[in-house]
């Protein structure tokens, strides 16, 4: 993906593999884009790889692929970008489109966080760490949105559970903020 710099105004990311989902709609203010949020999946629970995270984000997911599918594949949410295993970057909504991943949220006394948003999903899960691969992308990506978005600022990136307390546990615990936040000022390796 090289230089992962994010081309303005369609809002794309430059080598992300362009996955379009139908769960998207116009931001109330496209000019706030204010929040990092960073998640986790991987479908089925624990499991990495296939293409179920497209089909979810895609409104195909089959449910008689696996059981737990059978209780989410009605499900319309989406991430604007999903950092693989191997560092690959699927992007499915446009920066400046509201993607859904956020659902039930607050982010400093503010609800409703899909609105000024962009929510990346790392694919993992909260019992197994992230690749290396992972937190580099993550981080020449999180470089590129910052650069792009004045709005966005190294203290508004944050985690699904910090926007969603007892709802939500991603990206967990095998998420390393040490390490990512690191990568962003240089004082880590990534």
């Amino acid at each position: 993906m090289g230089s992962a710099a994010i081309l303005l105004p369609d809002g794309l990311l430059r080598g992300a593999r362009q996955r379009p989902s139908p769960n998207q709609d116009p931001r109330p203010d496209p000019a706030d884009v204010s929040l990092l949020v960073i998640h986790n999946i991987s479908l089925p629970p624990d499991r990495f790889g296939g293409p179920w995270i497209d089909a979810l984000f895609t409104n195909t997911l089959d449910p008689k692929a696996h059981p737990y599918f059978e209780t989410i594949h009605t499900l319309r949410v989406s991430a604007h970008l999903c950092i693989f295993r191997d560092g690959r970057v699927t992007q499915y909504v446009p920066f400046g489109r509201r993607a859904w991943h956020a659902g039930v949220s607050s982010f400093e006394g503010r609800e409703r966080c899909n609105d000024f948003s962009i929510g990346i999903e790392m694919e993992g899960c909260d019992s197994k760490p992230f690749t290396a691969r992972q937190y580099a992308r993550l981080a020449r990506v999180t470089a590129a949105l910052l650069a792009a978005y004045p709005r966005l600022t190294p203290q508004r990136i944050t985690g699904h559970s910090d926007i969603a307390p007892g709802r939500k546990t991603d990206p967990g615990p095998c998420f390393d903020w040490t390490r990512y936040r690191g990568a962003l000022t240089g004082k880590v390796g990534a």
